[in-house]
């Protein structure tokens, strides 16, 4: 898939950068049978009062029920359409098993209409196929990961994302996540085969701050144009800097480590995320 680019014939055109459809996506409509509809709660609670601020309006969207968890082991599944999700980054495919169910998962690069997929022990380590990572080979790159068996995918979901099989010790396999984690989850934990699909994603720009309200986000404010009595770092005469960058409950924006020392998975985490 490549990126499209625009003449400037007008301000919001100029800097545009989108994703082209053509060739990528293989159906307009999503499946019926494997769509719900969903809610915007415009940041309010169940008592209506604003709990996240900058939400708000937007698109109306229907949601696709993703199979994460990949639990129809060895059941082939022919790939019919490559579509559209607009609740995510990546691109999904409809899958059509041979006992006749139907369901979505995450497109990963490379799959394409008419192939087949599988999952399950049994299944070989080839794009699309969700087994466990005690039997994918060593230094294969994989997506959509669980972190606890029979959970469902977890992680390195989001378009362009993968995570490698590094190694394995006893129970644990030792997978270097997207982040650049490396941490140890468990053998029996499924995984999919290849990289996530749409990997052109980072290089998209909204162009216009339209594009923003289009996706249901609000104006942000920053805290430096507010009053002391709203945000640490508002108030001063003309244009202050604001001082150390704060969140507005007070805690350090940048640096400010908030993992709890004391956290039970930690034990699991070889190597922290780089920054």
């Amino acid at each position: 898939m490549a990126v499209r680019k625009f003449k400037p014939t007008t301000p919001g055109q100029r800097h545009k950068v989108i994703g082209v459809f053509k060739g990528a996506i293989t159906a307009k409509a999503p499946e019926k049978s494997l769509t719900v509809g969903k809610k915007s709660s415009g940041g309010r609670n169940s008592a209506g009062h604003l709990t996240t601020r900058y939400l708000g309006g937007g698109h109306k969207r229907k949601y696709r029920i993703i199979d994460f968890k990949r639990t129809k082991d060895g059941v082939p599944a022919v790939v019919k359409a490559i579509e559209y999700d607009p609740n995510r980054s990546a691109r999904i495919a409809l899958l059509y098993y041979v006992d006749g169910a139907k369901a979505y998962i995450i497109a990963p690069n490379g799959l394409e209409v008419g192939a087949t997929v599988v999952s399950g022990p049994d299944a070989a380590p080839e794009v699309g196929n969700a087994l466990p990572l005690s039997k994918i080979p060593l230094g294969t790159v994989v997506h959509a990961i669980e972190l606890r068996p029979g959970q469902g995918a977890f992680m390195a979901r989001s378009a362009g994302t993968f995570a490698q099989l590094v190694s394995r010790e006893g129970d644990y396999a030792i997978v270097k996540l997207p982040s650049g984690e490396t941490r140890k989850i468990l053998a029996a934990c499924k995984a999919t085969v290849g990289v996530v699909g749409n990997s052109e994603h980072s290089l998209e720009r909204s162009g216009k701050a339209g594009r923003s309200r289009w996706l249901g986000r609000r104006p942000h404010n920053r805290g430096v144009v507010m009053n002391p009595v709203d945000h640490p770092m508002g108030g001063g005469e003309g244009r202050a800097s604001g001082g150390h960058p704060r969140s507005r409950t007070g805690l350090y924006a940048k640096g400010l480590k908030t993992r709890s020392p004391k956290k039970t998975s930690s034990k699991y985490i070889i190597e922290r995320r780089k920054k």
